[in-house]
C-alpha cells in the first residue's frame, strides 16, 4: 500500500476524484468530521450507554462523550504519526500535511460507535441471539449462508458502515459521502462475516469480527480499491482486505479511552477505592511530569493521572506505529498497537480489574439482561407486520403495529420488495438505531406495560 493512495480525498459515490475548493477553510477530511457531527445517527449517541446506565451519575460517559474523547485522542495520534511519515517521505508534503492524517483519524474515531444498538455490546449480542436461537431462527433456510451469517453475528461495526454509506441521506449515492480514506480508516475489520477455520486467525483480535454486511459489500469494495488496500484472499467469492494503516490508530484511541475512562467512572461511582485506582494508573505515567500532584483532591488526582496517562500513551503508540510502519504498510502487522508497547501489560491489568469490579456491577448486568428482552421483543413485534406488508395481508394487530414505523422505514421496505434479507436488515436498522430510552419506552408501550402519556 502507499500513502498517497491511502489518503484519497475521493468521496464515496463520486464518479471521479474531483478536487474541491476549500473556500470555507475546511479540508475534505474536516468536512467528513462535520458531516458526522451533524448526522442524526451521531446525535442519538447521547442517549446510548457506554457502560453504566445513564441515570446512574451525571459524570459517567455515554456513547457520545466517549466518541468525542476517542476522536480527540485519535487526532493527536494521527498528527504525530503524520509528522513522522512526512519527515521520511518528502514527496508527500506536496499533497498532504501532518494534520490531514489527524483529521482522517479524528473523523473515523468520531464515527467508530455510530452503529452500536441500544444497550451497547449486549445489544449486539441480543440481535445475534434472536436469529441464532430465538424466533428469528425461522428464517435460516430462506437466506444464503453469508446473509444468515450477517444476522447471527450481528456487528455494530458493519451497521456503522451501513449508516455512513447508505442510511444517512438514503436517496444520495454514497450516503453521507465521506472520503474513501475516512471510510477505510473507520473499518476496523475489512472483511465479510465469513467463518474462519484457521485456529491462529480465530484467536487474533483483528480478524474475529467483520466490517460490512452483504448489502454493502460492493460499497466497501469501491472504498478498498480506491485507497489501495491489499486483498488478503485472491478469491472473488471472499472479500477480505488488510487494514488501512490509520485503522490501527483508531483502534488504539478507542482502547485507551474505554479502558482508562471506564476506570475513572468506576472510581467516581465508588466501585474502586482511590488507592486501587491510583496504583493502576501510576505505572502508565512519567513520574517526572507529576507537578503539584499531592496538593490535589482525590477526584482531581485521578483526573490528572487519567489525562497524563493518555498523553503519555499517545506518544508511546505513535512511536511504535512509526517503528512498524513498513510492516503495517505491507500488511504484515497483525496485532493491536497497545499489545506491542511495554505499557500494554498495565492496561491489561486495568481491563482485568474492570471486568471483575466494573462490568459485573449489578446495574450494568441488569441493563445487559434488559437488552436481550427489549431488543428481541421489538424485533419480534415488527418483523411479522413488515413481512405481511409484502403480501398485503395484514392481521388487525399487525396493521396497527405497522403504523408505528417511521415513513423513511416504510419507504425503504417498499424498495426491498420480496428481498427478505433486505427487509430484515431494515427492521434491524429501525431497532438498532433507537436510543436506550426510546427502546425501553416503546417496548413498554407496545407490550401494554405502560400506556402512552403515562
Amino acid at each position: 500500500m502507499n500513502w498517497k493512495q491511502l489518503l484519497s480525498r475521493k468521496l464515496l459515490g463520486e464518479e471521479e476524484n474531483i478536487s474541491k475548493n476549500n473556500s470555507d477553510g475546511r479540508s475534505e477530511f474536516q468536512r467528513d468530521f462535520d458531516r458526522i457531527v451533524f448526522s442524526s445517527a451521531f446525535r442519538r449517541l447521547q442517549d446510548k450507554t457506554q457502560v453504566f446506565p445513564l441515570p446512574e451519575s451525571d459524570f459517567v460517559h455515554n456513547r457520545l462523550t466517549h466518541s468525542l474523547e476517542v476522536s480527540c485522542v485519535g487526532r493527536s495520534l494521527g498528527n504525530l504519526v503524520g509528522k513522522g511519515i512526512l519527515q521520511r517521505n518528502k514527496k508527500l508534503k506536496k499533497y498532504f500535511t501532518e494534520f490531514h492524517f489527524g483529521e482522517i483519524v479524528a473523523a473515523a474515531c468520531l464515527a467508530h460507535d455510530i452503529g452500536n444498538p441500544p444497550f451497547g455490546h449486549s445489544g449486539e449480542d441480543s440481535i445475534s441471539e434472536y436469529f441464532k436461537n430465538g424466533n428469528g431462527k425461522l428464517f435460516e433456510n430462506e437466506l444464503n449462508e453469508k446473509q444468515w451469517s450477517d444476522l447471527t453475528k450481528f456487528e455494530g461495526n458493519a451497521q456503522g458502515f451501513r449508516i455512513l454509506t447508505k442510511l444517512q441521506n438514503p436517496n444520495i449515492n454514497g450516503g453521507l459521502r465521506l472520503t474513501c480514506a475516512t471510510l477505510a480508516a473507520f473499518t476496523k475489520y475489512p472483511k465479510e462475516s465469513i467463518p474462519i477455520n484457521n485456529e491462529k486467525l480465530k484467536s487474533n483480535k483483528i480478524y474475529k469480527k467483520f466490517g460490512f454486511f452483504q448489502s454493502e459489500k460492493n460499497l466497501f469494495k469501491d472504498v478498498a480499491e480506491e485507497v489501495g488496500l491489499n486483498k488478503k484472499f485472491f478469491n472473488d467469492d471472499i472479500l477480505w482486505y488488510d487494514r488501512h494503516p490509520l485503522t490501527f490508530l483508531v483502534e488504539a484511541a478507542d482502547d485507551i479511552c474505554y479502558q482508562i475512562m471506564d476506570l475513572e467512572d468506576g472510581f467516581r461511582l465508588g466501585l474502586l477505592s482511590f488507592k486501587e485506582t491510583e496504583e493502576l494508573l501510576f505505572p502508565l505515567v512519567d513520574k517526572a511530569g507529576l507537578k503539584y500532584y499531592k496538593q490535589r483532591s482525590e477526584n482531581d488526582k485521578v483526573g490528572y493521572l487519567r489525562a497524563k496517562s493518555i498523553s503519555d500513551l499517545v506518544h508511546y503508540l505513535s512511536d511504535i506505529f512509526l517503528d512498524e510502519e513498513k510492516n503495517i504498510i505491507e500488511g504484515k502487522f497483525d496485532k493491536d498497537l497497545i499489545s506491542v508497547i511495554p505499557q500494554g501489560k498495565y492496561l491489561k491489568k486495568i481491563e482485568n480489574i474492570s471486568i471483575r469490579k466494573i462490568y459485573s456491577y449489578e446495574s450494568v448486568v441488569e441493563r445487559e439482561a434488559a437488552g436481550y428482552e427489549v431488543l428481541a421483543g421489538l424485533l419480534d413485534t415488527f418483523i411479522k407486520p413488515v413481512n405481511e406488508a409484502v403480501l398485503n395481508k395484514f392481521s388487525s394487530k399487525s396493521k396497527t403495529i405497522f403504523k408505528l414505523l417511521p415513513e423513511e422505514f416504510i419507504s425503504a421496505n417498499e424498495k426491498s420488495g420480496n428481498n427478505l434479507y433486505e427487509r430484515l436488515l431494515n427492521i434491524i436498522d429501525f431497532v438498532s438505531g433507537m436510543t436506550d430510552s426510546y427502546a425501553v419506552s416503546l417496548y413498554r408501550r407496545i407490550k401494554g406495560i405502560s400506556l402512552p402519556g403515562k
